[in-house]
């Protein structure tokens, strides 16, 4: 029964809140000049929200290629260490995990393209003092590109 009052009172809310919304019809035609500011207003926040969605689309773009890199240099540093691999498999899903969530983020927006950008050529590490070296290298400027996708993921965060 209170679930019932419950779902009753929310609908009863919910309806409310769409007649506030709706739009009044006019008792007076408002003046002319309330309706040019109006109109510039409206323009102006239609040109803000295409750059905020060019910055956006530019962000997300960048940040999936750097993940797909990474991706790939991550593979090639397969077989680094027996000691190391469960946590080299491990960060290779999490970015994996990171490049899909993005993706699919960018195609809910509609600013992705057709077909997703594929690996480049990655390096091949020959030796096992290569794959330690380039481990270093590049868990060193992933660490960079992941503080750096931070703070510009933040800045669009911001109210």
């Amino acid at each position: 029964m209170k679930l019932t009052a419950l779902q009753l009172l929310l609908w009863h809310s919910a309806l409310w809140l769409v007649q506030e919304a709706t739009p009044l019809r006019p008792t007076s035609s408002p003046s002319q000049s309330f309706l040019l500011k109006c109109l510039e207003q409206m323009r102006k926040v239609q040109a803000d929200g295409t750059v905020l969605q060019e910055r956006l689309t530019g962000c997300l773009h960048q940040l999936h290629s750097g993940l797909v890199l990474y991706q790939g240099l991550l593979q090639a540093l397969a077989g680094i260490t027996p000691e190391l691999a469960p946590t080299l498999d491990m960060l290779q899903l999490d970015i994996s995990d990171f490049a899909f969530n993005i993706w699919q983020q960018m195609e809910e927006l509609g600013l992705a393209q057709a077909v997703p950008p594929s690996q480049g050529t990655t390096p091949t590490f020959t030796s096992a003092f290569q794959r330690r070296a380039g481990g270093v290298l590049v868990a060193s400027s992933l660490q960079s590109f992941l503080e750096l996708a931070y703070r510009a993921l933040r800045c669009f965060a911001k109210p």
